[in-house]
């Protein structure tokens, strides 16, 4: 009979250890390779990118010549530029209107389809639709709806007495007739209201109900709590997509041979790097110009989470 010395391990201790770290480690190796996808996507069209483009920030290249390293000098531009400040006011400006319409009209939208009852699939698709609109497409209907002789929304503004302004040349009505636009496309965020709204508990509407709370009341105090998290993930992502505005307003103020319509207060700042990087060829000074674009969307986006940490309530108390 054998004897083990008090405090020593057994020899089949030792291999169902041995057996279970080497579990461990062929777990890891095919946890490794099923996001070895992701991982390499990552890489190639995320994260080198950046690097090149941080690198190219730093030259003057025109695509044609290879790059030369200039230091700083791209950046030192950048502060003398006021087509820099004017892209960027514009971009805060339209963000700052865009995001809370975006949001207050998707919301809007959700609560009514809570109550369409068997119509809502039907309401749904209706709605989501128009998402799939290509963003091109958008920037015409713009100039179609908007126009200040003979444009739809004139016209109905009309019927009301109401004399319309000249939404595409006037600039005061540039901004505001962009973000009516981006109301076309609310389709996803409305699903996405729409199903934190359908897991609101019923019994808490209950209770506010008995304490005499009215629908404004249960509204803000019961509902806006709960869905909090789906609202602060629609600011989040609207908020990224108003700071990196392109498609639509350059298709209707800044398209070939566009002379009729007021350009300067719709030059976002995603335009104005496009221009520097395809029709001026300063890629050197549009690649500072997106590093730029890329630590204010970080900012922004941190300053989100860390506010989101005090108005996003999560069930169950997580945060």
């Amino acid at each position: 009979m054998s004897v083990t010395a008090p405090g020593s391990t057994s020899a089949p201790a030792d291999g169902r250890n041995r057996r279970r770290g080497g579990g461990r480690r062929n777990e890891g190796r095919i946890a490794l390779l099923f996001i070895s996808p992701w991982i390499i996507g990552f890489v190639v069209f995320m994260a080198y990118p950046v690097l090149y483009t941080a690198y190219l920030s730093l030259t003057d290249y025109d695509v044609i010549n290879d790059p030369t390293f200039v230091g700083l000098d791209n950046y030192r531009e950048m502060v003398s530029d006021d087509k820099v400040m004017l892209a960027l006011r514009n971009t805060f400006v339209f963000t700052l209107m865009s995001v809370p319409a975006q949001l207050v009209f998707s919301l809007a939208l959700a609560l009514l389809l809570q109550r369409a009852g068997r119509a809502a699939g039907f309401f749904r698709t209706a709605f989501f639709l128009p998402k799939m609109t290509p963003p091109v497409a958008v920037g015409v209907l713009l100039l179609m709806l908007l126009n200040g002789q003979s444009g739809l929304v004139n016209e109905v503004l009309g019927w009301f007495g109401i004399n319309g302004p000249n939404w595409t040349t006037d600039p005061t009505w540039v901004k505001p007739g962009l973000v009516i636009t981006s109301l076309w496309t609310v389709g996803a965020s409305v699903i996405i209201l729409l199903a934190a709204l359908q897991e609101v508990p019923e019994e808490l509407l209950d209770a506010a109900r008995v304490d005499g709370a009215g629908w404004h009341q249960r509204l803000w105090h019961v509902v806006l709590p709960i869905i909090s998290p789906a609202i602060y993930f629609i600011v989040v992502v609207d908020t990224i997509a108003s700071l990196q505005s392109f498609t639509e307003a350059y298709t209707a103020f800044f398209g070939a041979g566009n002379t009729t319509y007021s350009n300067d207060a719709a030059l976002f700042y995603a335009i104005y790097l496009f221009q520097q990087a395809f029709e001026f060829l300063h890629m050197g000074y549009a690649s500072a110009l997106a590093m730029l674009l890329f630590l204010i969307v970080m900012l922004v986006t941190a300053v989100q989470v860390w506010l989101s940490r005090r108005y996003v309530h999560y069930t169950g108390g997580a945060r």
